[in-house]
């Protein structure tokens, strides 16, 4: 029934539709060339608040054509190169006329645009490869009229390695693994009348992922469903044993309904945030159905109300039986306070009916009165961001997400398990000791026992409240009960990059048949005690966490890279300690890397 709804909504309103771009699809490498270029400019961007992602890809343009026109430092070699990748990659919202980013060798000042005709200077220009493919380095195949666009691009990765795992009790002929990944797939994208843009991707995959991700599978693999594991995705069957065999599919419509309001419908994931991690909503769950409204009040004011359906995997399923689904209401209010300064009010419902409530899907109101009038007790959470840009060279941003509270309780300082938050602080250093091109990042993230949990009820077998889809948490892969430290460098010489990542993390694992409050998935009534919980209880368990990866860019959106991983594992309880270590090879062609950092 919700469906019918969210398509009558749909096709009533798309014929007030005016000029749509598709969005950037969620790219940690990607998105970050995007928001270095924020702080850079000294200001936030006209088209977009990078709180909320992921971009619009006329957006981007219009930030690259930004600071291409007042630039606020001298552009490096690798500056120029990103620039230049940015608008081949969205070359259809790029004017020709102007968008040139070819500079003299000497002065270093950028070149006058290019002759009418010269189609040798313009970005997005003409590769003599294959015709009638590759007209754009960008795409594979494109076609261009004055009433429809469309982008098709092959996506490709394949990698494997090599995996030593000591330490671990009873292993020693599985101690030298293999892992590998295999996709195979078609992403494409455009527009219909310069009115109604569209995207879809599909893939194939087989993968056998490292072995620290099995402890991962043992808490967050959906029940009854397939019978493999893939961390960030939803079906998935069994590949060798071991492995993982499954689809990914993603896919929308989006239009401007009115000049300030844009409407997106499909199957993808979303992001709100500014760090590596979000502890509002991201990516780390596998794709659902939304729809999204974002509303732009001039440049200052971003309002975003996302109704998503999501899919409880935790019950007892039986073969005939669809998966129960249950809901999930967001709305982001985010407001440019200064150029520089920039806050955000958020505020989510998750709950479970046979078909979607529509006391819900009011997009101008608290849920929290909501929740109250329906005599419910669903899941109510809110939270804050905060970030500033400054100096050209920083950006300091925080979240603070309060799932559940008791004022006495949180004075009385007893550690009652009502006291449910999450809390993260995090600073960006661009261009980091003036060498360009060096990119610094800290973050801390917690959360204490039990928060994004619920409890269960008689309409659905298990967890029909709690903050996860397909069994996943869509917040922090560690679901709660951590702390977490983040250390992340990046370097990058035109199509040269260099990644590093340290972690170090420390959560409570649970002991068989208690809950400690770490895995979301659990009924928080369980809990062990009702005061003195505190940040690792249960089994404390330290993860030290590093990784290295190099980059070569062969040509556009095809990478050559090599990765080598460190994790140690020491648990409290010693048969589950262990150290993992892994170096491996791969290939990618229009398909963003994933960091699977947990």
């Amino acid at each position: 029934m919700q469906r019918f709804f969210y398509v009558f909504f749909f096709l009533v309103v798309s014929y007030s539709a005016r000029s749509q771009s598709p969005f950037v699809p969620l790219n940690v490498d990607y998105y970050h060339l995007i928001d270095r270029l924020e702080i850079r400019q000294g200001r936030w961007a006209d088209g977009f608040h990078s709180s909320v992602k992921p971009y619009n890809r006329q957006s981007i343009i219009q930030l690259t054509d930004s600071i291409l026109a007042k630039p606020t430092r001298d552009f490096s070699d690798t500056d120029y190169f990103n620039l230049g990748y940015l608008q081949d990659d969205s070359w259809e919202w790029v004017r020709g006329s102007t968008d040139s980013t070819k500079r003299d060798p000497f002065t270093k000042h950028l070149l006058p645009p290019p002759a009418p005709g010269d189609s040798k200077t313009l970005i997005g220009q003409k590769v003599p490869f294959l015709k009638p493919f590759f007209k754009k380095k960008a795409d594979f195949y494109s076609v261009q009229t004055p009433d429809f666009d469309l982008h098709v691009n092959p996506v490709v990765s394949f990698g494997i390695g090599g995996e030593n795992v000591s330490d671990q009790p009873g292993s020693t002929p599985e101690s030298m693994r293999y892992p590998f990944v295999n996709s195979r797939g078609l992403e494409l994208r455009g527009t219909i009348g310069k009115k109604l843009g569209f995207y879809t991707f599909f893939a194939e995959n087989q993968a056998i992922y490292p072995y620290y991700i099995s402890d991962y599978d043992s808490l967050y693999r959906p029940k009854d469903v397939g019978g493999g594991f893939a961390p960030g995705e939803g079906f998935t069957k069994i590949y060798r044993q071991k492995g993982a065999d499954f689809i990914t599919a993603r896919g929308y419509f989006t239009l401007n309904i009115l000049k300030i309001i844009n409407l997106q419908f499909g199957h993808d994931r979303n992001f709100f945030g500014n760090g590596f991690r979000s502890l509002l909503l991201s990516d780390n769950s596998a794709p659902y159905l939304f729809l999204k409204l974002t509303t732009k009040l001039g440049r200052n004011i971003q309002y975003t109300n996302l109704f998503t359906e999501l899919q409880n995997t935790q019950g007892n399923l039986q073969q005939s039986m669809l998966i129960p689904q249950k809901f999930a209401a967001m709305h982001h209010l985010s407001i440019n306070i200064t150029p520089k300064v920039n806050v955000g009010i958020f505020e989510a419902e998750v709950f479970s009916r046979d078909r979607v409530d529509l006391n819900y899907l009011n997009p101008i109101i608290l849920y929290r009165f909501v929740e109250s009038y329906r005599g419910s007790a669903d899941n109510a959470m809110i939270g804050i961001d905060f970030k500033a840009n400054f100096l050209t060279h920083f950006l300091v941003y925080s979240q603070f997400m309060l799932d559940e509270f008791i004022l006495s309780e949180l004075t009385s300082g007893k550690g009652s398990y009502t006291n449910k938050f999450a809390l993260q602080a995090g600073a960006k250093y661009i261009d980091a000791f003036n060498v360009p091109n060096l990119d610094i990042q800290a973050e801390l993230n917690l959360a204490r026992p039990y928060t994004y949990s619920h409890f269960n009820t008689t309409f659905s077998s298990a967890g029909q409240g709690n903050y996860a889809h397909y069994s996943q948490p869509m917040a922090h892969p560690l679901g709660a009960n951590f702390l977490e430290g983040l250390a992340i460098a990046r370097y990058q010489y035109k199509r040269w990059s260099a990644n590093g990542i340290f972690s170090l993390m420390m959560y409570g694992a649970d002991i068989p048949g208690q809950n400690y409050g770490g895995n979301i998935l659990l009924d928080y009534r369980s809990n062990v005690r009702d005061e003195g919980n505190f940040i690792g209880q249960g089994r404390k368990t330290i993860v030290t966490y590093a990784e290295l990866r190099a980059s070569y860019m062969i040509k556009h959106n095809i990478f050559l890279e090599s990765r080598f991983m460190y994790r140690f594992k020491d648990s409290q309880y010693q048969p589950a300690s262990y150290t993992d270590a892994l170096a491996s090879f791969a290939l990618r062609w229009n398909l963003p890397y994933r960091n699977w950092v947990f």
